[in-house]
């Protein structure tokens, strides 16, 4: 398993790392990285691997079959040799506009308490899908709402919890179509707001900010219908 250091320090823009093994498509894994992998509605991250006598761009990370985490070059150079000694760099700009974007989709899934059946997180402007027959008809109210949870500047932490109690609280879960990251016997938990000022709490594995107020000012999208019980509502990061 690659070392996860995105998920500990997701502040992390560079660090060093040994190379352990190419993938059959040409993808460099990494001891350690500072890359999320594609899931979750979260793109994969970009950024530059550099290495003594060589470097390669990073077009996107991806998760393999193993359980490892592939980088992605971005053209076709050589890459760095086994065992290599590597410094990655992430696109330090486009993975805080995903962090920003991510918890303010746990935001919106606040403002509008309804079961979630997709996602995307973009770098300006992303979506929820939402089981709702009808468009909601306050949309300022729920803007108005949406950035007075961002202006309360609440913190964003993570816990966790093992499958067992997450299967006895099945209410955690908002996200209908994509089941929680499992697979080690616990499952992360992310938690707007602490004890009496806790606004949301859910099973995810993607990147986000360290408080609410860093998101900066939120605006709502257009709200697509998406079947007879679906709707899509989209955001847009103001700045």
């Amino acid at each position: 398993m690659t070392d996860m250091l995105y998920r500990s320090d997701p502040y992390l823009a560079e660090a060093g790392a040994r190379v352990v093994a190419h993938t059959p498509e040409g993808g460099v894994v990494l001891d350690r990285t500072i890359f999320y992998p594609t899931g979750g509605g979260q793109p994969g991250d970009s950024g530059r691997l550099e290495w003594d006598g060589g470097g390669v761009s990073v077009a996107t990370s991806l998760r393999t079959d193993e359980g490892r985490i592939a980088l992605v070059p971005g053209e076709p150079l050589a890459l760095p040799p086994l065992g290599a000694e590597v410094w990655q760099v992430l696109d330090w700009e486009r993975r805080h506009r995903f962090m920003r974007m991510h918890t303010a989709l746990h935001l919106l899934s606040v403002v509008i308490p309804l079961p979630v059946t997709g996602g995307q997180v973009g770098e300006a402007r992303s979506r929820l899908d939402f089981d709702m027959p009808e468009a909601p008809q306050d949309r300022e109210t729920l803007e108005t709402y949406l950035n007075m949870l961002v202006d309360r500047d609440l913190a964003v932490t993570e816990g966790w919890i093992t499958d067992a109690e997450l299967d006895a609280d099945p209410g955690l879960v908002k996200t209908m179509s994509a089941a929680p990251p499992r697979g080690a016997g616990r499952v992360r938990l992310i938690a707007i707001g602490a004890g009496e000022d806790r606004v949301d709490l859910q099973p995810c594995g993607g990147t986000h900010v360290a408080r609410t107020g860093e998101i900066g000012a939120l605006r709502l999208g257009k709200i697509e219908k998406k079947g007879r019980q679906n709707r899509r509502v989209y955001l847009h990061l103001e700045g």
